[in-house]
């Protein structure tokens, strides 16, 4: 995938529905530059996927998507297996799977794990939180607001490192440094890292240009942290807001319902290999459903 195709696969993703943040697939093919493709016929694109290797441990494929013309002549299944013969030798891929796609995961090896949900504010008008709900000593801070010497992004890359499959610096590292986007972080009394968030603007399926908000990743030690970190990601931003939710976290459920939030769709995460152990209660929302 060429620099000049991000434009043409960023709004194919807007026509499926998957509401592709401002700016996502220039980071995913910075993530792994060998790892996404565009399928031509003669002259003309027709598909893409990603396949992205995070380490030997760890990889993941996603932003898979054929035009509707060209469907159903093997055109996906040729895309997919470019994508699997880039993770050869990875111990574990994950993927997240339309719930009507899984029969067909299944025959390449892959098992089901838990639901993801979609959830949609419909209005994102929400009042700034205040930090006085907060344990003594914490408090959500812009992480723009830091500076390079108070080193943000390396408090976050280690928070996240104990939530992932695998430690992503190269992928977070670009994700956070995005200009379009706004990262908030829970700091404690010893100004360590307790949580992090991150909203960016997103292409609507509706046309027009319609914009909303993906937020995403949500991680947080605890209900409240989270929601301190929800409400001041939330605040002021007009359109609606989606986020991607592991359903095994009934803490991120009651949460999302707490604030307005609804659920509009639903995936399923899969793994072929062993699944990663991972702190499911602390994950409020996933950074996003193409890389995992």
């Amino acid at each position: 995938m060429a620099e000049s195709h991000l434009p043409l696969v960023t709004e194919w993703a807007r026509q499926e529905g998957f509401c592709p943040g401002l700016g996502d697939a220039g980071v995913y093919r910075q993530t792994d530059a060998t790892g996404l493709w565009v399928g031509v016929l003669g002259e003309e694109p027709v598909g893409c996927v990603a396949g992205i290797r995070y380490d030997e441990r760890y990889g993941f494929i996603g932003l898979f998507l054929v035009r509707p013309a060209f469907r159903g002549r093997g055109y996906g299944v040729a895309l997919w297996r470019q994508a699997l013969a880039h993770l050869d030798g990875v111990a574990c891929i994950g993927l997240e799977a339309a719930p009507e796609r899984l029969i067909d995961y299944g025959h390449w090896g892959f098992k089901a794990a838990y639901d993801t949900l979609r959830w949609r504010l419909p209005s994102a008008s929400r009042a700034r939180c205040s930090d006085a709900q907060l344990p003594p000593g914490y408090a959500v801070v812009a992480a723009a607001q830091l500076g390079a010497d108070v080193g943000s992004n390396q408090l976050v890359l280690r928070y996240d490192a104990r939530h992932e499959a695998t430690p992503r610096p190269h992928f977070l590292g670009q994700w956070l440094r995005q200009d379009n986007g706004t990262v908030e972080l829970v700091r404690d009394e010893l100004g360590c890292c307790r949580g992090f968030g991150r909203i960016r603007p997103c292409l609507l399926p509706d046309g027009g240009g319609a914009v909303g908000w993906r937020l995403g990743p949500l991680l947080a030690d605890a209900p409240l942290l989270a929601g301190a970190l929800l409400d001041r990601l939330c605040s002021e931003r007009s359109g609606p807001v989606l986020i991607d939710a592991p359903e095994a976290n009934p803490r991120s459920h009651r949460l999302l319902e707490q604030r307005g939030f609804q659920i509009a769709g639903r995936t399923v995460r899969m793994y072929r290999g062993t699944p990663p152990e991972l702190p499911l209660q602390d994950i409020y929302g996933l950074a996003c459903l193409e890389l995992g």
